[in-house]
């Protein structure tokens, strides 16, 4: 492979301030080792102790008791962290793991459709965070690096530490921080161990009920021990969105030319007429793409339903305090089955124009010269019946072989992994379209579309003869990913009166060895065999079985809190599958679609810790160096040109390969004000790598964009420079007053850019016929120059309330502040301001708490701040609305062994919304309901 000094943001060669300190203080400790040899001093055991080292013990049985453990582990670590021990993420309300950890400090999670998915650290984008289980990276099912983590059960984790300021032993790759997840081991707890329990669950829209059982037993027998659980949930889940809306430019329109150009003289001169502006130039796209229109708006039904379980065992042999030996296993599936149904009506189609311009905004955005028509009469609106059905199935794996060694002097750690993920999407769409004159506009919750003034006008709900059979669509996706590890550490006590603040030195390596592999291939069906399109424009909506909407989802009506929406009939997804696909349908993968990427990491690493005083305060200090070096090969095939001048594939893949070296100094350092203050401090050098999927060596089209996409295996990472203060107040009975500021400059960042044009592409519209021939721009992923900012706060308050008042015995608060600033500014064609795509700059989390011998109740909100989603086109900001949601949870112990426990996750019914750069252009508005569930827990 190709070898590379490149970073092109900052050569090897460049040493940094924090870079030539921290190598500045290991020649001091390299030194100091020498002489340590030559000398012989004995070592003082009271020196032996590793900061860094995270100590797992389980808590059982009450949430104070966690709670009190969790900061434990916070005062232990050299670095800033947060953690969640096993009580705190069993007797939470949660769903899955995102669901736990969005009460840590700085921790929010993206939801889909009511479902927590992934987590964010600091406000920051999910790809920016590195996520471990047992030592190893996790493998995922998804395109990129990101972990779903809705795929894991909580149940079967032990615990969780989110460390935001990396040590040089630490694997690299989380700008925001790293997420270390342990599972359960035999050693973990005394003597012999069983426990269960069992739930039932009820969703307030779909009103089915959800089963949930889990169990976990683990038992020692002198040196060895086992423990193996299990977890098995059942969910159903309903949405109701209002949703798909967006901006689209008038240039859709004022382009046209040929037999087109009516649309492009009709858009125009109603334009005039109606709002009194003048288009100088038709051709112009910066003038044309400030005058906006509703390009799309759809009622859509969403029918969840989810199977997932998750088991893991693990196999100790301890003989003595000296050695033991770990063998770590985890498996899990999940299966997702999601059934949409939409009824959306789209205005920009190719046959369109516009008719009469009813309300329009010149005032909101006048600031960027942008108009909005906010509600319009069209030609030939396309409205759309729309079946879809995404079954995801998804499997998990993972296998680690550890070890712990204390050989004299020298403590010895190792590690031996594999990770692995394979999901299988199939997803289907069944469209059948009716073109006809209609009006569309906003609504306080989206949009809607209703019949116009044209006699041609149709209602879009209740016409099933006038929709017209399009296509059934298949895409049938498969990914793998598969990573490797191999991991050996080595420290020792370092005593030399020379230098009597060494402590302790550490160095290591690891290597990783990672491959990602997608395939894909799809099909539309139209007509009864492979290749017969005689369906397509002839066969109606009524010649299909229709069912009513409030038949295909459990429930009742749609959208039954939102005056004046009212039902519809569609076609099942079942009846679907079953019609359309015909004997001996399949569906091939598609060579332009392929892509591999391996991956090899080797990383080298030495460290130190010292122990001095900073006059009469106690300080601890951590420094260290991690040199890495990765090397990529990416695959896929490229277009070439056929003899007969058609356009196809290379025979084999096409590889090309990419390489990058980084040294990223790190410095943790604590010091003790007193007995119970800590003041923290850190800074360090780290990155991300690009994702898998934006290296990979292919090249995908979006008609409706007029682009293509190709990959670029020449990315490099995402670099950030960041340090961090902070104070910490322990106080008694495991209550903690902390806050800190933090700063990062993040340089590198990976955006899509114009790189290229591809002349005189045939355009075909979706039922056959002639679009155009166009000029399409080609886009790829690259490295953006220049760096910025992101600064933030973050506080926290936990301790019981009894502190206060003797009176208030039991209560407590555990509460956490994040508060973001960031100078960077998206990357809007239009130059638009707005935030990096991800970045929530405030979210907050506050838990009220009781709890006695027998009783325990539980009351948490969770707040993310808007963040921006996407830029629509290159050139709209689309925000999701901020968020809130109350859970709660109720314990009641029948016996020391029996629990009865009920919960409730967003028992408010809030909805989830979005919108286009202000709030009166809404994008969409999600309602999942509230979920209620009682469950029983009982230990031996």
């Amino acid at each position: 492979m190709k070898t590379g000094n490149h970073r092109n943001q900052k050569s090897l060669g460049k040493k940094t301030k924090l870079s030539q300190a921290v190598q500045q203080i290991l020649l001091g400790m390299a030194l100091s080792s020498s002489a340590y040899a030559l000398q012989a001093q004995e070592l003082e055991e009271s020196k032996t102790a590793e900061k860094d080292e995270i100590e797992v013990i389980a808590v059982s049985g009450s949430y104070v008791k966690s709670l009190e453990k969790a900061v434990d582990i916070k005062r232990s670590n050299i670095s800033f962290s947060d953690s969640i021990v096993a009580t705190d993420i069993a007797d939470f309300p949660e769903q899955n793991l995102a669901e736990a950890l969005q009460r840590m400090p700085g921790v929010t999670i993206e939801r889909n459709k009511g479902l927590g998915s992934k987590v964010n650290v600091r406000g920051l984008p999910t790809e920016f965070t590195h996520v471990s289980i047992n030592g190893l990276a996790t493998a995922s099912g998804s395109g990129g690096r990101d972990v779903e983590f809705d795929i894991f059960a909580s149940e079967i984790i032990q615990s969780v530490t989110v460390k935001k300021s990396p040590t040089a032993a630490d694997e690299e790759g989380g700008i925001a921080g790293s997420v270390l997840i342990t599972t359960a081991r035999p050693f973990d707890y005394e003597g012999g161990q069983f426990v269960a329990s069992a739930e039932a669950a009820h969703n307030s829209i779909s009103e089915e009920i959800d089963p949930k059982f889990s169990f976990l037993a683990s038992d020692t027998y002198g040196d060895w021990g086992a423990l193996v659980s299990f977890s098995h949930s059942e969910r159903t889940n309903r949405t109701d969105s209002n949703s798909g809306i967006d901006f689209r430019p008038l240039s859709r329109w004022t382009e046209k030319s040929g037999d087109s150009q009516w649309q492009s003289d009709q858009t125009i001169a109603v334009l005039e007429r109606d709002t009194g502006i003048v288009i100088d130039d038709p051709m112009d796209g910066d003038e044309t793409s400030r005058v906006v229109f509703m390009n799309k708006v759809g009622d859509r039904a969403y029918l969840n339903e989810q199977e997932k379980w998750g088991a893991t065992a693990s196999i100790q042999y301890k003989p003595s305090n000296d050695f033991s030996l770990t063998l770590d296993a985890m498996l899990g599936g999940y299966d997702n089955t999601e059934d949409e149904y939409d009824a959306a009506a789209y205005s920009a189609s190719s046959v369109s124009a516009l008719e009469r311009i009813h309300e329009y905004d010149d005032t909101t955005f006048s600031e960027y010269g942008m108009v909005v028509l906010s509600d319009v009469s069209y030609a030939a609106t396309q409205h759309e019946f729309l079946s879809k059905e995404n079954v995801h199935e998804t499997d998990y794996s993972q296998l680690s072989l550890s070890m712990d060694w204390q050989l004299g002097e020298w403590a010895v750690t190792g590690l031996l992994g594999y990770s692995g993920a394979e999901k299988t999407s199939d997803r289907t769409n069944l469209k059948h379209t009716a073109y006809a004159p209609s009006r569309t506009r906003y609504t306080d919750t989206g949009g809607e579309t209703i019949p116009s003034d044209n006699p041609d006008t149709i209602d879009m709900y209740q016409s099933p003869g006038s929709y017209l059979f399009d296509f059934y669509d298949v895409n049938l996706e498969e990914i793998t990913d598969d990573k490797y590890a191999a991991q050996l550490d080595f420290s020792r006590g370092i005593v030399w009166s020379a230098f009597p603040a060494l402590a302790r030195v550490h160095f290591g390596a690891r290597y990783t060895d990672k491959s990602k592999e997608r395939n894909l291939g799809n099909v539309q069906v139209k007509g009864p065999t492979a290749g017969d399109s005689s369906w397509s424009g002839v066969r109606t909506l009524e010649d299909s079985e229709l069912t009513k909407i409030s038949d295909l989802v459990p429930g009742g009506n749609y959208l039954t809190e939102v005056p004046g929406k009212g039902g519809w009939s569609q076609v099942s997804n079942a009846y679907a599958r079953n019609e359309f696909r015909y004997d001996g349908f399949n569906v091939p993968f598609q060579d332009n679609q392929f892509y591999r990427v391996d991956e090899e990491v080797l990383s080298i690493y030495a460290m130190a810790d010292f122990e001095f005083n900073i006059g009469q305060f106690p300080a601890s200090l951590n420094a260290g160096v991690r040199a890495v070096d990765t090397s990529v090969l990416s695959f896929g095939y490229h277009q070439v040109q056929m003899p007969d001048g058609s356009t196809g594939y290379t025979d084999e893949p096409v590889s090309k390969e990419g390489s990058y070296t980084d040294v990223l100094p790190s410095l943790n350092m604590m010091v003790e004000l007193s007995d119970s203050v800590l003041l923290r401090a850190a800074a360090s050098e780290t990155f991300i790598r690009p994702a898998l999927g934006d290296i990979a060596y292919k090249r995908t089209v979006s008609v409706s964009e007029f682009k293509y996409r190709d990959g670029n295996p020449d990315l490099k990472p995402t670099y950030a420079d960041q340090w961090e203060l902070g104070v910490e107040w322990y106080l008694d009975n495991g209550g903690i007053l902390a806050a800190s500021y933090f700063d990062k400059t993040i340089e590198g960042v990976v955006r899509e850019s114009l790189t290229g044009v591809v002349k005189d592409v045939t355009k075909y519209n979706d039922n056959g016929t002639l679009d155009g021939v166009y000029d399409f721009d080609v886009y790829q992923k690259i490295n953006d120059e220049g760096s910025y900012d992101v600064s933030g706060i973050e506080l926290i308050a936990q301790f019981p309330l009894k502190a206060l008042h003797p009176s208030l015995e039991g209560f407590g608060i555990n509460s956490n502040y994040t508060k973001l600033d960031n100078s960077l500014t998206g990357s809007s064609d239009l130059d638009i301001p707005t935030p990096p795509p991800g970045l929530a700059e405030t979210t907050y989390n506050f838990t009220a708490y009781y709890e006695n011998s027998s009783f325990d109740a539980r009351v948490s909100y969770n707040y993310k701040d808007e963040y921006v989603e996407r830029i629509e086109r290159d050139m709209y900001p689309v925000y999701r609305d901020d968020y809130g949601q109350v859970d709660i949870s109720l314990g009641y112990k029948i016996t020391d062994s029996i629990k009865v426990v009920v919960e409730g996750i967003n028992v408010t019914d809030e909805v989830t919304k979005g919108y286009t750069m202000d709030p009166k252009f809404p994008t969409m508005y999600e309602f999942s309901g509230r979920r209620v569930s009682l469950g029983i827990r009982g230990s031996i």
